[in-house]
């Protein structure tokens, strides 16, 4: 049964529908005060006051873009999965994001999954002119395949064709992927044979590389080679290593995990390191683990180190509940607001995102979609307009799915200290959409994920803030960890 405040929204909703709109070309325009009641309902759902007087003041506004944004606002804050949005927004329905075909690798790429127990069209794949497709196939090659002829030769040479300076792409597309993949599938599928490769690539200074060892090495079940991982110099290997430790080993390095917990600065690392700890029977590794918690981690302030905190409390016996959701205070600088208020009346705002030389090169241009996440557009642009993105990298990137990145770390658990809420709606997250990494509602992380195909079943959890409409060739051809030179904003 809906609540009280979810059936107010469906009574405001269904008022908004049965009003006639003559469409945002003929509204008249809006006076100062009609923009400042639209930031006062922004405000009012960046809060989440379904009390505040904006709501229904906007609801009766003669004005059918501000009832609009009202309506919407009043069900976003009722429903955090906004199950009303298909209602939305009434007689005049959001634009729909551009269109794109696919690259024809790509289906080729699509279509190996069907074909993961054909060795002979998996060793084919190997020779594609793509390397996304190379990879996929090295990714899908099991056991039984290494007596297919090639394939373990291919594989080899790629491994022992890796260049020690793997800073800039090489000939052919990759720099450090061949190898990765090459080195995991390896491990599946000629294990004894492997070894000694696969410690030769543990001190390659490539550490996107160095974690994908880590993946063969848990493979191989060497827990020797994942232990001296865990001092690797970089975090995210440390932090691969240990979470394959825990799986592989149970509670025999629990205080190892302790002493993480305790030492290690790294969010990632101390995160992985809890959650191998939770389940300890020792009350000294508890008592680390809370310690913790207690003495460094729960003073910090960066919402999205919220998952560490709640590993921590886990891992010392505790209700993960103690941690709150919200470090900081949502609040909006008065041109932040402006902005919000502009993209929320139809401002058009771009954003060049322009790609480091060294990976690849190229620029791609997003529209905000400010008639659907204005709020967040104007935070992502205020980012944008302070650097914040400058030289970071994509950290993920399936090429099939999605690419991912804006994360100073390079991984999930580090982004923009403020979380930032959901504005889902009726733009649906098809090709060349972008969306909000989040880890729950209304956690989002200021990292963006680029769609490359139609994903309609993220439209329930994730917000799309921007559209590509330009440069899509540019991102299909992006390659994990690709770095950004910097992001710009154009238009106002």
């Amino acid at each position: 049964m809906p609540s009280s405040s979810a059936a107010r929204a469906a009574v405001a909703l269904a008022v908004l529908l049965l009003t006639p709109s003559a469409g945002r070309a003929q509204s008249p325009s809006l006076t100062a005060a009609d923009s400042a009641l639209v930031g006062r309902v922004l405000l009012a759902e960046d809060a989440h006051r379904a009390d505040d007087a904006a709501l229904a003041e906007g609801l009766q506004h003669r004005d059918p873009r501000v009832r609009q944004l009202a309506a919407r606002a009043q069900a976003r804050i009722a429903d955090p999965a906004f199950g009303l949005r298909d209602s939305l927004p009434g007689a005049e329905p959001l634009p729909a994001p551009p269109t794109y075909t696919d690259p024809a690798w790509r289906l080729r790429l699509r279509g190996l999954t069907a074909q993961r127990a054909n060795c002979a069209a998996l060793a084919g794949a190997l020779r594609d002119d793509s390397w996304p497709v190379r990879l996929r196939a090295a990714d899908l090659l099991a056991a039984p395949c290494a007596g297919t002829p090639t394939v373990v030769a291919t594989l080899q040479q790629w491994v022992d064709a890796l260049p020690r300076n793997t800073t800039r792409r090489q000939t052919g597309g990759v720099s450090w992927h061949g190898a990765a993949h090459a080195i995991v599938a390896l491990a599946r599928l000629t294990p004894n044979d492997t070894r000694s490769r696969m410690r030769r690539l543990a001190t390659h200074p490539s550490a996107p590389l160095r974690a994908y060892v880590v993946r063969a090495a848990a493979q191989l079940g060497d827990t020797a080679q994942l232990l001296a991982f865990v001092t690797d110099a970089d975090a995210n290997v440390r932090a691969n290593a240990i979470e394959a430790l825990g799986r592989l080993t149970g509670r025999a390095n629990d205080a190892l995990y302790a002493s993480l917990v305790s030492s290690d600065t790294a969010p990632q690392v101390v995160r992985a390191a809890a959650v191998a700890l939770a389940g300890t029977e020792r009350a000294d590794l508890q008592r680390s683990a809370g310690e913790a918690y207690d003495q460094r981690w729960k003073h910090h302030t960066v919402d999205s180190e919220r998952d560490v905190r709640q590993a921590l409390l886990k891992a010392a016996g505790r209700d993960p509940a103690e941690e709150a959701d919200l470090r900081h205070a949502r609040t909006l600088a008065p041109a932040t607001l402006e902005r919000a208020i502009a993209l929320a009346l139809g401002a058009e705002v771009r954003v060049r995102v322009t790609m480091d030389d060294a990976y690849g090169g190229g620029t791609f241009l997003v529209r905000l979609r400010g008639d659907v996440a204005p709020l967040m557009g104007a935070r992502i642009a205020d980012l944008v307009d302070a650097g914040y993105y400058d030289g970071l990298t994509w950290h993920r990137v399936e090429h099939d799915f999605v690419i991912q990145g804006g994360s100073p770390s390079g991984n999930e658990y580090d982004g923009w200290h403020t979380f930032l809420r959901d504005e889902l709606g009726t733009v649906s997250h098809l090709r060349g959409t972008v969306g909000m990494s989040t880890r729950g509602h209304d956690t989002g992380d200021a990292q963006w994920f680029v769609n490359l195909r139609d994903n309609q079943r993220l439209d329930r959890d994730y917000t799309v803030f921007a559209e590509v409409i330009d440069g899509i060739d540019v991102i299909d051809g992006i390659l994990e960890g690709d770095r950004m030179a910097r992001m710009r904003v154009e238009g106002r």
